[in-house]
């Protein structure tokens, strides 16, 4: 077998079912090696932004990684900003980069780059395969890297006579190492400080917000009296009635600060502490009050959910019945269709066990505690603020888990970076609702101005965020790529297409002019 063949079939050895892709020339071969293999399903994604966004949706569901396959340098830039999210969010994806053949370089043809240099700012490990008989373990050692708690971005670069000259045999991926214990020097700090009768928050972040992370987080909050906290985005929380329920620090920095300040203690998972998404005049950067002692339970390296039984161990709180989120269905609303009907509606109808994926940013700032009482689902947010991750996450989760239904709530103006996923939605028949909150701008850019301390925007500004002149037509742009979708300006209106939405065996777009 060739090199690419090699490559292939190391890849499923090692767990990989999917490939997202855009190839190019240079990765012909590779292709090839599918075709006759036949041993990953392939994904076409018509820019590579999507590619990658699919990849970080598709781990994030799957829980192990998925393959990409991007042309050259100028591919993997046109990726980087998913790569940069989903880097952020802690998703193992292994990135394979064709490149021209070895001794192709030296002539500096039109494609030529520095692809690791791309690649190293949004990539845990790189490697170029310098020879065929080598790829196979380069592609094991990606594979190990990608799976790598907790979950890392791996980039083979596979030059082109790398991937037709004769490979070896495939080459089984080692075992990551698991994740350490912290120390139990840690674990006596959080329980000093739990037991201290002062007001603690636990920080809360990646798998510890999901089972069996979260029953443990909520048998401590009962013992203790804490307070469980979240980043305003994650990469997935499993949330509604029955779940632990676990407060979102809110974007805007005058509430966050107001929720958290009379904290004492934070308990964090994770390297990170609440702090501002950017900095603003006169306003603080970090969220928590000057007083509050931040003590990091586990880093990012360590066992998050280990941790969190550690300190279930120290407190003896196994046998505390946690509090659960109520089940609220609010009454379906009527009038003039807002960000908040648009809420209420979503929460009751809601289908059980769905995944929700959120890019709704400015209009979807209330709608964390709008949905708690939702029945059971997965919540799917924006990692690493780079918009455009919104479709491509839900294209990606869809393929994932075919038998739950795929609710993208997503801003009109970050869904226009995309937009070309519907495509794949519709050729894949990726079972997703998408409401599309069409307030025909960049609303978040008004209210950052503001909050920036600069007047109200002036001709120019209101002209660079505003998404009008001329209007973008959702239905129109749905139909030409293969997606249904209605147009709906009131509320029973939507509340209708939505739930013809729901009703509907693969993609459906609601645009909701608010």
């Amino acid at each position: 077998m060739n090199g690419a063949e090699s490559l292939v079939r190391t890849l499923k050895l090692g767990g990989i079912d999917v490939c997202f892709t855009n190839p190019g020339t240079s990765e012909m071969h590779f292709m090839a090696a599918l075709d006759r293999t036949d041993a990953l399903r392939c994904v076409l994604g018509l820019q590579e932004n999507v590619v990658t966004g699919m990849a970080d949706g598709y781990a994030r569901m799957a829980d192990k990684p998925a393959a990409t396959l991007l042309h050259l340098g100028p591919g993997l830039a046109n990726g980087l900003s998913n790569l940069h999210n989903a880097s952020k969010a802690g998703t193992g994806i292994v990135n394979i980069v064709g490149d021209h053949a070895t001794y192709h370089l030296e002539y500096n043809a039109p494609l030529t780059s520095d692809i690791e240099g791309i690649a190293r700012p949004v990539s845990d490990w790189v490697r170029t395969s310098p020879v065929s008989e080598g790829i196979a373990a380069d592609g094991a050692e990606a594979i190990r890297q990608a799976n790598t708690h907790p979950g890392r971005i791996a980039t083979l670069i596979l030059p082109g006579d790398t991937a037709w000259n004769e490979g070896a045999e495939p080459v089984p991926a080692p075992k990551p190492n698991a994740p350490a214990a912290p120390s139990a020097d840690k674990i006596e700090g959080a329980v000093k400080a739990l037991s201290s009768g002062k007001p603690t928050g636990i920080f809360l972040k990646g798998p510890t917000l999901r089972e069996p992370g979260l029953t443990l987080a909520g048998k401590i909050a009962a013992r203790t009296g804490a307070r469980l906290y979240a980043p305003t985005s994650n990469a997935r929380i499993d949330r509604g009635a029955g779940r632990i329920a676990v407060e979102r620090v809110p974007y805007v920095v005058e509430l966050a600060v107001e929720r958290l300040s009379d904290l004492e203690h934070m308990i964090g998972i994770g390297d990170a502490e609440p702090v501002a998404f950017f900095a603003y005049p006169n306003k603080p950067s970090r969220i928590l009050p000057d007083g509050c002692n931040v003590q990091h339970l586990a880093t990012e390296e360590e066992d998050g959910t280990r941790a969190l039984e550690m300190l279930v161990d120290a407190l003896d709180a196994h046998n505390e019945t946690p509090p659960v989120a109520e089940r609220r269905e609010p009454e379906l609303p009527a009038g003039e269709l807002t960000q908040d009907t648009i809420a209420a509606a979503v929460s009751n109808l809601l289908p059980e066990n769905a995944i929700v994926v959120d890019e709704s940013v400015s209009s979807g700032r209330q709608l964390n505690w709008q949905t708690a009482g939702a029945l059971p689902h997965s919540w799917l947010s924006i990692c690493g603020g780079a918009i455009g991750i919104g479709l491509p996450l839900a294209a990606g989760a869809g393929i994932a888990s075919p038998d739950r239904k795929i609710v993208g709530l997503q801003a009109d103006g970050s869904a226009m970076y995309t937009v070309q996923t519907l495509w794949t939605m519709a050729r894949e028949n990726i079972d997703a609702t998408i409401v599309i909150y069409a307030n025909r701008a960049y609303r978040i850019l008004q209210g950052e101005m503001t909050a920036m301390g600069v007047r109200e925007p002036g001709r120019v500004a209101k002209d660079m965020f505003g998404l009008d002149r001329p209007d973008l037509d959702w239905v129109s742009i749905a139909k030409g790529m293969g997606v249904e979708g209605e147009k709906v300006e009131e509320t029973e209106s939507f509340i209708d297409a939505f739930q013809r939405g729901l009703a509907t065996d693969g993609p459906y777009v609601v645009e909701a002019v608010i």
